[in-house]
């Protein structure tokens, strides 16, 4: 499953008419399997390439492909996962789970089946009958993660999944993204502002400039997982990426 940004642009119409580039000419391509993260300083445009990825919002120019098909709005192979969780209060953890099944007419018994399994992945066997309300925000995540598997996409999109969370439960939730991921063998495109975050994930780290959002560099991390984010290598890849994060940051008036 390949994934082609292609020469992707977008212009949006501010509030007094005036047009607002957002991104322009963004380009690069994720392979099957492949943890992405994608990383710049605030309103470089992260999140709406990813909702441009995702079908969600259409380009000004380029092209989105997903093996070699033009993606221009919402597809059964690829599923989003957002900062706020986006469950329903009214629903069950269970019953979140099998929304988008519901939505597919997979019928009962098998949508209880796939449930039970994404329940047993996440951690969350014993919990299916509470609500959100009664749940962390950590497990609150893991219900959203369950929710997007169920459905079998081949790719993952989060936006800053861990944006909300402690520090000590968003260590936590790495660690157990991981873990899905190398159960799953998803591709993933993983959203955030974290370094740190970034350089524990990703195979690559596509770092963007401040608006216009375009890509400044694409960087590959070396070492094998679990990355020691005590070792001297982890420490120099992380400098690198904050030094050009900094200069792209907005400078202080």
């Amino acid at each position: 499953m390949t994934l082609v940004v292609r020469d992707v642009s977008r212009t949006f119409s501010s509030g007094n008419g005036e047009p607002v580039v957002a991104l322009t000419n963004v380009s690069f391509s994720v392979s099957d399997k492949e943890f992405i993260c994608i990383l710049g300083p605030s309103g470089c445009g992260k999140t709406t390439v990813l909702r441009i990825i995702a079908g969600l919002e259409s380009v000004s120019s380029g092209s989105i492909l997903l093996n070699g098909v033009p993606v221009t709005r919402p597809c059964p192979k690829m599923a989003m996962i957002f900062q706020e969780y986006s469950l329903f209060p009214w629903r069950t953890v269970e019953e979140n789970i099998a929304f988008g099944l519901e939505l597919r007419g997979v019928k009962k018994p098998d949508r209880l089946s796939i449930e039970e399994k994404y329940l047993d992945l996440v951690g969350l066997k014993g919990f299916e009958h509470r609500f959100p309300y009664e749940l962390s925000g950590g497990m609150r995540q893991r219900v959203a993660v369950a929710r997007a598997l169920a459905i079998e996409p081949s790719i993952l999109l989060m936006d800053e999944p861990f944006g909300a969370l402690d520090a000590q439960t968003r260590n936590r939730m790495q660690h157990e993204l991981l873990h899905i991921w190398e159960k799953t063998q998803k591709t993933i495109l993983f959203v955030t502002h974290s370094v740190d975050e970034a350089v524990f994930l990703a195979d690559r780290i596509v770092v963007m400039t401040h608006r216009p959002g375009k890509i400044k560099e694409i960087v590959t991390i070396p070492g094998t997982r679990p990355r020691d984010r005590t070792s001297e290598e982890f420490g120099q890849v992380r400098r690198h990426l904050l030094d050009m994060i900094r200069e792209e940051s907005d400078p202080i008036q």
